[in-house]
């Protein structure tokens, strides 16, 4: 039995940080785990920028709700869920993803929490576990699954590394060229191919 994790951000919807650089005009929110390989360090960062423009949670989800999946995601995931099964394993957070999931036909998603003040600051962030995406492939794999991983960025690397097959997806040409050995794709009926051809071997 196989289950597919797929990163959210850059596999089925848009990078969020990115998006919400654009609409802030501050460039420094565009930084994202592409560029940035330590997680807890990039999300410090991203908590202190707040805290200095004085921006928070619902600035974000202000953004978050011009956001649709990218083109064909709703698609793709729907032709996947009807001959496999499928979870959304993302480093965001719940506060962030739940809109853009229903626009996904709600599929489970295994996520992170943000703190957040009365105030409506964003104080801090809850993990899951530590190495959360390895942790929950692992977890599959406990439970007698095989797994299949697709993402996009370095803190997608150990579910990728630690699965059946792990498929970068529309990556960067750094991390293709530092992890040659894992396939790739860059459109979805491509994604399709790969995951089909994992399946029968």
């Amino acid at each position: 039995m196989i289950m597919n994790c797929l990163d959210m951000e850059g596999v089925v919807v848009p990078e969020i940080w990115i998006a919400f650089a654009e609409e802030t005009g501050i460039a420094s929110f565009r930084i994202t785990t592409r560029d940035e390989p330590d997680y807890d360090k990039l999300m410090r960062y991203r908590l202190e920028l707040l805290r200095h423009h004085k921006l928070g949670i619902r600035e974000i989800q202000e953004t978050i709700s011009h956001i649709d999946p990218l083109p064909g995601a709703r698609e793709f995931l729907d032709e996947l869920r009807s001959f496999s099964q499928a979870v959304i394993v993302s480093d965001t957070f719940t506060q962030f993803a739940r809109p853009l999931m229903q626009k996904l036909g709600n599929p489970t998603l295994l996520c992170n929490e943000l703190v957040i003040g009365d105030d409506g600051y964003i104080s801090d962030f809850r993990m899951r576990a530590a190495h959360s995406k390895l942790t929950t492939v692992k977890a599959f794999q406990a439970m007698g699954y095989e797994t299949l991983a697709v993402g996009d960025s370095y803190n997608d690397l150990e579910m990728l590394l630690a699965s059946k097959t792990g498929v970068l997806f529309r990556s960067t040409e750094q991390i293709r060229k530092d992890y040659p050995d894992l396939p790739t794709a860059d459109t979805y009926p491509q994604l399709l191919a790969v995951i089909r051809q994992a399946m029968a071997e």
